[in-house]
């Protein structure tokens, strides 16, 4: 499924996307360290060649179960993407997993974001899941990223929380 408008193509991702792919993924995780300079030293400090390899790696073995899950936006280059968990992984909630969507920064606020959550909603609906719900985790002190979810239709549905291993 590939749309265009106003010049952005979403499209399902392609192994030639690998570089601009990972080129989002590091801005995605450096932003979610902005607001705390512990939290930042510890997201940057893991985006190594290592991790790269390896988060590449589990992206095609994601595309092998459900080649649909990684949709991507473009307009000359990669501007962000959604990455619903294949379906196999769903009992994972018990739902479709919206595990990133991210969007470059001057892109944000444009046709750009609702086309990928439309993708990426188009998608789950094809899924076979034991519940028919999306899921995603969103910063609750990201009001804007909250307030777009919402007009989708997304809602406070649990609270996760988290600890040091």
């Amino acid at each position: 499924m590939t749309v265009k408008m106003d010049g952005i193509t979403v499209r399902p991702y392609e192994q030639d996307d690998a570089d601009g792919l990972w080129t989002l993924k590091q801005s995605f995780e450096l932003e979610l360290g902005q607001k705390d300079e512990e939290k930042g030293e510890r997201y940057e400090a893991k985006l190594t060649e290592e991790y790269r390899r390896g988060y590449l790696s589990w992206v095609a073995d994601c595309i092998e179960r459900d080649d649909g899950c990684l949709i991507v936006a473009e307009d000359d280059e990669l501007i962000g993407y959604a990455f619903v968990l294949p379906e196999s992984l769903s009992f994972i909630w018990d739902a479709a997993v919206l595990n990133e969507l991210y969007l470059s920064s001057e892109y944000r606020g444009t046709d750009a974001a609702t086309m990928l959550i439309t993708a990426a909603l188009d998608h789950a609906r094809e899924q076979t899941l034991p519940l028919d719900r999306m899921l995603l985790d969103v910063d609750p002190a990201n009001e804007r990223a909250r307030a777009f979810y919402e007009t989708f239709g997304f809602e406070p549905w649990a609270e996760m929380i988290g600890r040091e291993l």
